[in-house]
C-alpha cells in the first residue's frame, strides 16, 4: 500500500503536503511546531488535522505490519496462494486481514480439529460436493476406525469440519457482519427488575444497533459490567442462515439438506457469537472515540477560557466541619495570605464575615473564586451577603473544583507549597484557575477536570493521548512566559520534556530571570533541536529584543528586521505601532512581493505581521470574559419562563449543563439548544460560552433544572 497516496485520498490533501508532514513527524518535529512554523510545507494544516493524519498514519503502518506478519505465517505453513496474497494486499482494515488469516490461525482444540485429526476431512469434502446418487452413510463406513466407531460419528465429524470452514469464510463473515449491523437490535433486560438503579430505563429496552447513540452504548456497557443488565443482539436467524445456504447449498438432495443443517449450526454456534462480540466491541469503540472527541473539545474550551489578569483574587474552598479554606493571591498567582474560617460549624466563633472583610481590605481583593464542592451553596450566599455590606467593588464567581483535591495531594503541589496544608493548596488552586485556567489546570490529570462523560470507561492510553494533545496545543497556541511558568506548564511546551522543564526552573533559581531567548541554550540538556522546537512558544517579556515577547521564531528574526526596514520601521517602533499604518504600508508594497524579497512563505509573513501588531498578545483575550456575579439565586427562586444568563460548564451528547448561579447546573437538552436540527450540541455551544436561557421546569426534590435556549414566544 502506498500510504502517502492513501492519506492524500482520504484527507483530500495534495501528496506533497502529506509527504512533507510525514517526513517532519518522522524527524521528531512536534505537531504544534509543524502547525505554527512549517505552514509552507503543510499548506497551513492546523493542529487538529495534523493529529488526525498522525493517527491514521499510525493505523496504516500498523495495518501494513500486520499484513506482513500474516503473510509470513501463511507462507511458513506453505499455504499461500496468489489469490490469497492479493486479497491480503488489498485489505483496507485490520478486520479484513484477520478474517483472511482466520483459517490459518492456530486455534485451540475444536470439534473440527478433532475430526480432522481422525481423518474425516475427505468425507467433509464429499459431503460438501452434494452430488446426486451418493449414499453418505455408505461412504462414511470407509472412514470408520478405532476412534470413529460408527457412521453417525463420522458424518457428524465431517459436518463439524464444514461448520468451522463456513465460520472461517472471510467473504461470508464480511457479508454477515454488515447484515447483522444493519438489521440487529440491541436488547437489554434487567438481571433483577425489583432492584432500583440508574439503569432502570434499560431494564426492558431495544434499539437498532446501527442507530443507537454513543452515550447509550456506554451506559448499557457500564450497566452490564455493574451486573444490572443482560445485553444481547437480536437478529433474524433465518435470513442469516439463508445467506450461508445461498453460498454453500449447490443442489437439492439429501446431502444439501445436511449442509443446511450445518449452516444453522455454524451460524448459531460459531459465527453469530463471534460476530456479536465483534459488533458490540465496534459499537463500544466507536462510542468511546466519540466520547473522547467530545471530552477533548470540552477540555480545549475550558483551558482556553479567558484569564482574569492582574486581579488580586481570594480563593474560597468551602467546607463544613473542617472549615472554609481561604487563600489570597496577587495578580500573577503569588500567595499573599491564607486562613481558615468556620461559618457552618458550631463551636468555632471566629466571626467569618469580619475575617473576610479584613482580607478584602488588607489586600485590595477584587474577585472571590468560590469552589463548587461541599458547602458551596452556603458559601455563595455568605459572600453575596458580604458584598452588600462593604464599600469595595468586589465580584465573585463559582469555579469548578474538579481536580483541585487531586492537585492538592500531588507531588507538584507539595513542591510548590511544602509548608501548606493540603486544603490550603486547594484554595490557592481555586483562585489561580480563575486567574489563568490554562496555567493552573495543566498541573492536573485532564481526566480529573470533569468536562467529559464516562471518562473512566475509556481506553486509558487513547484518552491520555487525545487529552495530552489538547493540552499541548492549547499551551503552545497561547505561549508561555519563560520566567514565570511552572514546571508542569513548561513540560507541555513543544520540544520540552519533564527533565528539560526541571532544568529550566533550576536555571532560573540559580541565575535569575532569563534575559532573552538565546539564554535557553545554556540550560542543561536543551540542545539545538529542542531549542528549534520550543523557542517560538516561550516568551521573555524582559528581553531587550521585543521579538522575544512574540510568537516570531528566532529563525525568522532576520526576515522580520528586514520586513521592518522595508516598511521604514525599526524594532523600537514595534512597541508603539500604528496598526493601520503598518497594514497600509504592507498592502502598498504587496504581501507576495515582500515574501519573495524576504525569501519566506506568505503564511509565515502573515504570522510575523500579526505578532508585530500585537507583541505578547494572548489569543484568549479576544474571547468573552467570565460571567462574574455579585448576588445569588436559590433553587426556590426559579420559575418557568424566567430569563437568566449562565455559563456552559459541560457539553455531552444529549445536551449542555449551564451554571445559572443556583449551585445546581441546569440541563439544556439537545432539542432545546436552537430552532434548527442539530446532531450534537457542539455544533452550536462550547464549554465556557455565556448563554441566555429560560427556565422550563424545576424539580426541587431531585434538584433538576430544565432549561431552554429557545426564546419563549
Amino acid at each position: 500500500m502506498d500510504i502517502i497516496k492513501q492519506l492524500s485520498e482520504e484527507f483530500k490533501i495534495q501528496e506533497k503536503y502529506i509527504s512533507n508532514t510525514v517526513s517532519m513527524l518522522d524527524e521528531g518535529n512536534t505537531i504544534p511546531f509543524i502547525a505554527r512554523y512549517r505552514k509552507e510545507l503543510t499548506n497551513s494544516l492546523d493542529d487538529q488535522v495534523l493529529r488526525e493524519i498522525t493517527d491514521r498514519l499510525n493505523y496504516l503502518r500498523g495495518l501494513e505490519k500486520r499484513k506482513e506478519e500474516v503473510c509470513n505465517s501463511i507462507i511458513s505453513q506453505e499455504k499461500m496462494t496468489e489469490e490469497l496474497q492479493k486479497a491480503i494486499d488489498n485489505a483496507k482494515t485490520l478486520t479484513e486481514v484477520e478474517d483472511l488469516y482466520r483459517p490459518y490461525k492456530q486455534k485451540r482444540r475444536t470439534r473440527a480439529s478433532d475430526a480432522r485429526d481422525k481423518g474425516l476431512e475427505p468425507l467433509s469434502e464429499i459431503l460438501l460436493k452434494q452430488e446426486n446418487n451418493v449414499d453418505i452413510k455408505e461412504v462414511a463406513k470407509e472412514f470408520l476406525t478405532e476412534e470413529v466407531k460408527d457412521v453417525e460419528s463420522a458424518i457428524q465429524g465431517a459436518m463439524d469440519i464444514i461448520a468451522e470452514n463456513m465460520s472461517d469464510d472471510a467473504t461470508l463473515r464480511k457479508n454477515l457482519r454488515l447484515y447483522i449491523f444493519r438489521n440487529a437490535l440491541i436488547e437489554t433486560k434487567a438481571t433483577d427488575k425489583e432492584q432500583d438503579s440508574v439503569y432502570s430505563m434499560y431494564y426492558e429496552y431495544s434499539e437498532p444497533a446501527n442507530k443507537i447513540v454513543g452515550h447509550r452504548i456506554l451506559a448499557i456497557d457500564r450497566g452490564e459490567r455493574d451486573g444490572f443488565l443482560k445485553v444481547s443482539l437480536k437478529v433474524n436467524i433465518e435470513d442469516c442462515v439463508e445467506m450461508i445456504n445461498s453460498r454453500y447449498v449447490t443442489n437439492n438432495n439429501e446431502l444439501s439438506n445436511i449442509i443446511k443443517d450445518v449452516a444453522l449450526d455454524s451460524f448459531t454456534r460459531l459465527i453469530f457469537p463471534s460476530l456479536e462480540r465483534e459488533i458490540r466491541n465496534t459499537l463500544s469503540d466507536t462510542a468511546k472515540e466519540q466520547a473522547i472527541k467530545v471530552f477533548a473539545v470540552n477540555l480545549e474550551k475550558l483551558l482556553m477560557q479567558p484569564p482574569v489578569k492582574n486581579a488580586i483574587t481570594l480563593g474560597f474552598d468551602p467546607g463544613y466541619k473542617h472549615g472554609c479554606k481561604l487563600a489570597v493571591v496577587d495578580g500573577i498567582g503569588n500567595v499573599l495570605d491564607t486562613t481558615i474560617i468556620y461559618p457552618y460549624f458550631n463551636g468555632k466563633d471566629d466571626k467569618p464575615k469580619a475575617i473576610l472583610k479584613d482580607l478584602i481590605k488588607k489586600h485590595n481583593v477584587q474577585i472571590i473564586a468560590i469552589g463548587n464542592g461541599t458547602a458551596s451553596r452556603e458559601s455563595e450566599i455568605l459572600v453575596a451577603e458580604l458584598l452588600k455590606e462593604i464599600d469595595e467593588k468586589v465580584s465573585y464567581m463559582v469555579v469548578s473544583e474538579a481536580g483541585a483535591s487531586v492537585y492538592s495531594a500531588s507531588k507538584i503541589a507539595a513542591e510548590e507549597f511544602p509548608d501548606f496544608d493540603v486544603s490550603l493548596r486547594s484554595a490557592v488552586s481555586i483562585a489561580r484557575r480563575l486567574q489563568d485556567p490554562l496555567a493552573e489546570l495543566v498541573k492536573i490529570d485532564p481526566k480529573a477536570i470533569g468536562v467529559g462523560q464516562y471518562q473512566h470507561d475509556m481506553t486509558k492510553s487513547k484518552l491520555d493521548e487525545a487529552l495530552g494533545g489538547v493540552v499541548e496545543d492549547c499551551v503552545n497556541s497561547v505561549g508561555v512566559d519563560l520566567n514565570t511558568a511552572s514546571g508542569p506548564l513548561l513540560e507541555r511546551v513543544s520540544g520540552v520534556n519533564s527533565g528539560i522543564a526541571k532544568n529550566i526552573v533550576k536555571y532560573r533559581e540559580e541565575n535569575g530571570a532569563f534575559k532573552n531567548r538565546k539564554e535557553l541554550m545554556k540550560v542543561n540538556k536543551l540542545g539545538a533541536k529542542a531549542f528549534t522546537q520550543c523557542a517560538g512558544f516561550l516568551r521573555v517579556s524582559e528581553s531587550d529584543n521585543v521579538l522575544d515577547n512574540t510568537g516570531v521564531h528566532p529563525e525568522s528574526y532576520k526576515a522580520t528586521e528586514k520586513l521592518l526596514k522595508i516598511c521604514d520601521y525599526t524594532l523600537d517602533d514595534v512597541k508603539h505601532f500604528n496598526i493601520s499604518e503598518l497594514e497600509q504600508r504592507v498592502n502598498k508594497i504587496g504581501l507576495s512581493n515582500i515574501a519573495k524579497e524576504l525569501e519566506i512563505g506568505e503564511p509565515t509573513l502573515q504570522d510575523i505581521i500579526k505578532e508585530l501588531l500585537k507583541p505578547g498578545r494572548d489569543p484568549r483575550d479576544e474571547l468573552p470574559k467570565p460571567l462574574l456575579r455579585t448576588d445569588v439565586l436559590d433553587l426556590k427562586d426559579l420559575k418557568p419562563g424566567m430569563e437568566l444568563k449562565g455559563t456552559i460548564r459541560n457539553v455531552i451528547d444529549f445536551g449542555a449543563f449551564v451554571d445559572i448561579g443556583v449551585h445546581q447546573d441546569g440541563l439544556v437538552h439537545l432539542s432545546q439548544i436552537c430552532d434548527k436540527y442539530i446532531k450534537h450540541p457542539l455544533e452550536v455551544v462550547n464549554v465556557g460560552d455565556i448563554v441566555t436561557v429560560w427556565v422550563m421546569s424545576v424539580d426541587i426534590n431531585k434538584k433538576r433544572i430544565s432549561l431552554t435556549m429557545k426564546k419563549p414566544q
